[in-house]
């Protein structure tokens, strides 16, 4: 069974949660659809780890906060007859930060929350993003949840 992590990198501009959405490259899987950085667990590797390995491998980003959402996306994978639980993670970005992509994708956009259902068609990645702002804006983020980079 494959173990997979989301990693939902955002920015805080004026009030606003801003989410980075990376279009999918034509010859990968989910080709053309906007998606946040998603990834798989190596061997021996913690999803927190991978998470964080995946967001810099993708965008080259090394996050200024992270922590876990308190959440899961679920979903059913009809291919492989299984039912996946992925651990969401969200990932702070300084305004400034401007990604360098990896061949997985050919471009990338920050969305307002606004902006959600337009560009990701996932209800449950839909669901987390706007969870993730409700936290944010709110600041009902507690301690247990930030994980140390």
């Amino acid at each position: 069974m494959k173990k997979l992590i989301d990693a939902y990198i955002y920015r805080e501009v004026t009030n606003e949660i801003e989410f980075l959405i990376l279009q999918r490259a034509e010859n990968r899987i989910y080709s053309g659809q906007w998606r946040m950085v998603v990834g798989k667990v190596d061997r021996e590797e913690e999803y927190a780890q991978a998470a964080l390995r995946e967001i810099y491998e993708e965008v080259q980003l090394t996050p200024s906060f992270f922590w876990v959402v308190p959440s899961v996306n679920t979903f059913f994978e009809a291919k492989f007859n299984q039912i996946h639980h992925i651990p969401a993670f969200a990932a702070k970005a300084s305004n400034s930060f401007i990604p360098a992509l990896d061949d997985e994708h050919t471009q990338y956009k920050w969305i307002q929350k606004s902006e959600i259902s337009t560009h990701i068609f996932w209800p449950e990645q839909q669901r987390l993003m706007n969870l993730i702002v409700n936290l944010v804006q709110n600041k009902r983020i507690v301690p247990e949840w930030i994980v140390e980079i």
